[in-house]
């Protein structure tokens, strides 16, 4: 046994010499379940871990459409019992999309849209913002930046937050605009996604910053974009495949990972590869229908996934486990 791993770390050490890139990781799916189906429509996940506990946060609501919302937070200390942690919910708001994020202070903070219909199918919005300490109780639902905006995720980075408002709805074009916080209340504007050929429809964008500094965009269509700071120049590569609700992750192995709503014939939660230009599905989660909307966590040597799905009738949220094989 000795011998074999002197050899197999001898070979790992002639292929990165050679500047080969690694072999390519083989996800596999390791356990599956649902964790809430409580609410009439259960949607719109993220996850994260913190104090030792796993908070799961969706959007609870009669439909998928322009119903009133709550935001539900639930939490677990092994991934397989949940309760409900907190429910935040605002007066004739239709509260959406939470992402959750840890600030340098230490505390939990809670991006939402908030959308109000006044009997139209998209009327007005703007971002909310809530702070917690624990994970339960929380602060109000307070509004940020101006009507028509939506702070989808937000990513720290040097103690700024990173986030990009999708500005317009109810059609195309919408415009992605990149901003930064100290706070998450107060938000300085970068610049516009310019992508290519004039082309303005930049809609749902999750942010990650490399090592080296470098910020990497996945963006609802169908695009991923890079640069350097300042982060006002991009390079943006356009995609084969569509996206809906994009999140992406990167494992201590350097290699990126991405969710997204996948379609097909139906649509499903996909796992995809992914580099600065390029995005190749790899492993499809048991979904189908209305679906996605995935949060991504890496811990105990597993990427833990959290999404909703309604391939077993009731729009649920599930909790999945991913191992890596070379």
């Amino acid at each position: 046994m000795q011998r074999l791993i002197v050899k197999v770390a001898l070979f790992a050490f002639m292929w990165i010499s050679a500047g080969l890139p690694a072999p390519a990781s083989e996800p596999e799916i390791v356990s599956v379940r649902k964790i809430w189906d409580r609410g009439e429509h259960n949607a719109f996940t993220d996850l994260i871990r913190f104090q030792d506990r796993w908070w799961c946060t969706f959007r609870e609501a009669k439909d998928h459409g322009p119903s009133l919302g709550q935001v539900r937070v639930i939490v677990s200390a092994d991934g397989e019992k949940w309760e409900s942690a907190a429910l935040l919910e605002e007066r004739e708001v239709d509260l959406r999309d939470p992402k959750l994020s840890i600030m340098p202070d230490g505390r939990l903070m809670l991006l939402m849209g908030g959308s109000v219909y006044r009997g139209t199918p998209f009327g007005t919005r703007s971002p909310r913002v809530s702070f917690s300490a624990d994970g339960r109780q929380w602060t109000s639902p307070r509004k940020v930046l101006a009507e028509d905006h939506w702070l989808w995720r937000a990513t720290w980075h040097d103690g700024w937050a990173w986030s990009v408002s999708k500005l317009g709805e109810g059609g195309d074009p919408r415009r992605g605009m990149l901003y930064r916080s100290r706070d998450g209340l107060d938000w300085e504007w970068i610049t516009e996604f310019r992508l290519p050929n004039n082309t303005w429809n930049a809609s749902e964008t999750t942010l990650r910053f490399m090592p080296d500094g470098e910020l990497i965009a996945l963006v609802r269509p169908e695009w991923i974009g890079s640069s350097r700071a300042p982060y006002t120049e991009w390079t943006w590569t356009k995609l084969k495949h569509r996206l809906g609700g994009p999140n992406f992750i990167r494992l201590p192995t350097g290699e990126l990972w991405a969710t997204s709503r996948g379609y097909g014939q139906t649509a499903t939660t996909t796992l995809a590869r992914m580099t600065r230009d390029s995005y190749d599905p790899a492993l499809t989660l048991p979904s189908g229908g209305d679906c996605s909307y995935a949060g991504m966590v890496w811990h105990d040597d597993l990427l833990w996934i959290s999404y909703y799905s309604s391939h077993e009738g009731k729009t649920s949220v599930y909790l999945a486990t991913i191992r890596f094989k070379n």
